[in-house]
């Protein structure tokens, strides 16, 4: 029988569409992480558990807890959490610093461009970078976007390149 993934979501640039008028993007009132996860016809069974549709820098402390709670009580023992960018890092440090659990391998993801309504965008690698990384990681906590994993501890989003990068590597820019 094959592991399941539960998929937590959070919001973020992933699940967000175009406001014009506000020349911004914003959370979608549901996520599309699921339509698209179920599009891929996975081996895998997945299941999801929306925790919040926020932009990342509108999360909180109480935030980051559900996170945690939903993680801490989940039955599988592989974990994708779709975060926006900007607190990932921080979030992933707070379940590290939090989670009771040890038995579990959880991966941080999302994207600098929306995953519907943009071609490109960096959405589908990363959900799949993610999926594929969930399955081949022992236990512990990682941050995985641009086709590399981060440990909590090291990653940092650079700004000026929206590119994710550990502070303890030399990093080509």
């Amino acid at each position: 029988m094959s592991k399941s993934i539960h998929i937590v979501i959070t919001g973020g640039t992933i699940d967000s569409f175009y406001n014009g008028i506000k020349d911004t993007v914003e959370p979608l009132k549901h996520s599309s992480i699921p339509d698209f996860i179920k599009s891929l016809k996975l081996y895998e069974k997945t299941l999801f558990s929306e925790v919040c549709m926020k932009d990342s820098r509108a999360l909180n402390l109480s935030d980051f807890k559900k996170i945690c709670q939903t993680v801490e009580k989940s039955k599988s023992k592989n974990i994708i959490i779709s975060h926006g960018t900007y607190a990932m890092p921080d979030c992933a440090k707070y379940l590290k610093a939090n989670l009771k659990r040890k038995d579990q391998t959880i991966v941080f993801t999302g994207s600098m461009i929306p995953l519907i309504g943009f071609s490109p965008s960096d959405a589908p690698f990363n959900l799949g970078y993610a999926i594929a990384q969930v399955q081949t990681l022992k236990p512990g906590i990682f941050v995985c976007m641009n086709g590399k994993v981060f440990m909590p501890e090291e990653v940092a989003k650079l700004l000026y390149s929206g590119k994710f990068i550990s502070v303890f590597q030399k990093n080509k820019k």
